[in-house]
């Protein structure tokens, strides 16, 4: 038996099927058949239950299963970490990236790690915090930028921007010309929000709530332009990073420093612990963490 044998029958497993398993492999299905049943002879053990068409695994092929996860798994790191060698310099970084920092530092950072590695391609996904954490955690991206804090247990990690969120409201609001706010002076506001696959979005309603009130919310929305447009349109507040409202419009949209308490807008970069990284994405950590560490 070889990592062939153990391929074709996590194949079969998946798919239930001898017949799709073949064809996804692009071999004959007595091909497969063939192979599966001198694993079966080998380890003595009937690992399907053949079911018409379908197959299902029998109590010795769940165990047979969970082990060739591992073994194949182990056998591609292998092979990953061998390519690497032959190939340095060159390979593909998925990345999440929340939409506020996408726009404004990083394309510079990006920029500059191409001078250097132009073989090599990053794709980058735009999301919320929390659903970037969740696509590191299921191997959906190799690495992501979140707000801090995260599970230290499960992640590597690094800080990339400490800054703090800033209160925005219209020139005619009654706060506008105050030098700094205090969040619970903002009970009976409406608040235009993040949307709840945001970490921020969380985050700030449970400052409202240590801070004693449930904030009401009118708007929710992913970008962080459009919340500042929807400030300056006076149909609500919001709070946005203070790299962000830099950018804004003074003209337009009055910016706070908020106080008691001072939300913290901590970003970080994520990896998994346990998950093998290509030569491409070790490369940018340690690019990375030269310019922000």
């Amino acid at each position: 038996m070889d990592i062939r044998h153990l391929q074709y029958f996590l194949k079969v497993a998946q798919l239930k099927s001898f017949t799709k398993a073949a064809q996804a492999l692009y071999i004959t299905q007595p091909t497969i058949s063939k192979m599966i049943k001198s694993i079966e002879e080998e380890l003595g053990v009937v690992l399907f239950n053949r079911l018409g068409k379908q197959v299902e695994l029998t109590d010795a092929g769940q165990v047979m299963f969970i082990q060739a996860q591992d073994i194949v798994h182990s056998f591609q790191n292998l092979s990953f970490e061998l390519d690497d060698l032959m190939n340095i310099k060159k390979g593909n970084i998925r990345i999440g990236l929340p939409p506020m920092i996408g726009s404004s530092f990083f394309p510079k950072v990006l920029g500059k790690f191409r001078e250097q590695y132009p073989d090599v391609t990053i794709q980058l996904v735009e999301d919320g915090a929390k659903k970037v954490e969740a696509d590191v955690e299921n191997g959906g991206l190799d690495i992501g930028v979140v707000l801090s804090p995260t599970n230290e247990e499960l992640f590597h990690s690094f800080s990339l921007v400490k800054e703090k969120l800033m209160l925005l409201v219209h020139p005619s609001h009654s706060l506008a010309n105050r030098e700094m706010v205090c969040l619970p002076e903002l009970a009976q506001e409406s608040f235009v929000f993040f949307r709840e696959d945001f970490a921020l979005h969380d985050r700030i309603i449970a400052e409202c709530v240590q801070a004693g009130f449930q904030p009401h919310v009118t708007y929710e929305s992913s970008q962080w332009d459009f919340i500042s447009e929807m400030v300056a349109a006076n149909l609500g507040i919001a709070f946005l990073p203070e790299p962000i409202c830099r950018e804004l419009d003074a003209e337009r949209i009055r910016v706070l420093p908020l106080i008691e308490p001072i939300i913290p807008w901590h970003l970080i970069m994520i990896w998994r612990k346990d998950r093998y990284l290509s030569f491409a994405a070790r490369e940018w950590i340690r690019f990375t963490q030269d310019l922000f560490v």
